[in-house]
């Protein structure tokens, strides 16, 4: 198959430009009308121009895709009807494509899952394994409500995650951009004037000439070297396994964001874990995909090694307990879960747990970095003021004598 533009009219009668996989003309022109599309023209477009195209498929499309599928499987309508109703109530375009797609592949004799697996840059391992127990089991219906739930926490978890990051982030940039207009622009007018009144200056004004004469001689080395030892690490993590694992690693150990960190990629992964061993599959499995699903090389390694320790005979505790970067609570839940026989709520509790402490601890540093940031600055402008007014005042203070 090859990508194609193409500009088609709907039902309403507006035009509808995108690009589909399609074997030729004719097959492009059939794929369309099962969107309700009738096509005007086309044309051949490039993989990397087809590729930039494509609109990624954003956690609230699959929450609304997962929503609208538990609720039509829960009220006895065919999957394939509730596809079409699905398709024919979307906007976005590439998500259009994907479930007309996905309603071809049906037709033709696959399972959902089978369907959803041929889209990966869509439903990743652990959804489309989800889905496939779901049809195992025949509770498809209560694994897309499980599905819409955990994502909807997810998208909020992701949030408050982003949250924790972009506001020091903001204030940090702040509040170094008002230094370096401090001690480039501002000292230096005052420094000249200061130098001229022929009296001796104080240390801390002196200090303040020498940092000022600093950021002005070598202002772009200043700035730019931590970008370029930030694009330095950013590559090293990027292409090197093993930086990636220690940069992972220490990112875990930060001072108040690290313990977050944690906490969010625990509740994380109790989720999955929870929802998928509800859904049947198997602890193995469940700890293989969830290796995906931390996003943090040392939480995956850790998985790793107790999948390993667990397949070579050891019990599902055992096996966290000695992965090494589990806390006690997850690893005492499991104990529990494992004894009684219910896992999957163990791991909701320490979810839940986990989802509480990160929100409240983000909150806490939150309130914290505001008047922590004010003090800086505070700081900063009062060792200037002291700076450059002191000696004002001691030549006024001796003119008037």
């Amino acid at each position: 198959m090859a990508p194609l533009a193409y500009q088609a009219m709907d039902a309403a009668g507006r035009i509808v430009r995108g690009s589909m996989d399609a074997a030729n003309p004719a097959d492009l022109e059939l794929r369309l009308k099962r969107m309700d599309l009738d096509l005007i023209d086309f044309k051949p477009a490039r993989r990397q121009a087809f590729a930039r195209r494509k609109r990624p498929v954003k956690r609230r499309e699959l929450v609304d895709f997962c929503f609208h599928m538990e609720q039509l499987c829960g009220a006895g309508v065919p999957m394939l009807e509730g596809l079409a109703d699905l398709r024919d109530s979307l906007d976005h375009a590439r998500f259009r494509e994907i479930v007309a797609d996905l309603i071809e592949n049906i037709e033709g004799g696959l399972q959902l899952s089978q369907a959803l697996e041929r889209h990966p840059d869509a439903f990743d391992r652990t959804f489309v394994s989800l889905i496939a127990a779901g049809e195992h089991s025949g509770r498809i219906d209560e694994v897309f409500r499980n599905l819409t739930e955990t994502l909807k926490w997810q998208d909020e978890l992701a949030a408050q995650a982003k949250k924790l990051l972009m506001y020091p982030a903001f204030v940090g940039s702040v509040v170094l951009g008002t230094t370096c207009f401090l001690m480039i622009y501002l000292v230096p007018q005052f420094a000249g004037f200061i130098g001229n009144m022929g009296q001796a200056l104080p240390f801390h004004t002196r200090l303040l000439i020498s940092v000022s004469g600093l950021f002005v001689a070598y202002w772009p080395l200043i700035l730019g070297l931590p970008v370029l030892a930030w694009a330095t690490l950013a590559f090293l993590i990027r292409t090197d396994p093993r930086a990636r694992r220690m940069a992972d690693g220490f990112k875990l150990r930060i001072w108040l964001v690290g313990p977050i960190l944690h906490k969010i990629i625990l509740a994380r992964f109790a989720t999955f874990f929870a929802l998928m061993y509800a859904s049947g599959v198997t602890v193995l499995d469940c700890i293989r995909l969830s290796e995906r699903i931390v996003a943090n090389k040392a939480v995956e390694s850790g998985l790793a090694r107790a999948g390993q320790l667990i397949s070579e005979g050891q019990g599902i505790t055992d096996g966290f307990r000695n992965a090494g970067v589990f806390p006690p609570l997850v690893v005492r839940m499991l104990k529990v879960g494992e004894a009684t026989g219910a896992l999957d709520a163990a791991l909701r509790n320490v979810s839940y747990f986990y989802g509480r402490e990160a929100r409240e601890s983000i909150e806490k540093v939150q309130a914290m970095i505001e008047p922590a940031m004010t003090v800086v600055l505070g700081i900063m402008l009062g060792w200037i003021m002291l700076s450059v007014l002191g000696p004002i005042y001691d030549t006024i203070g001796k003119l008037k004598t």
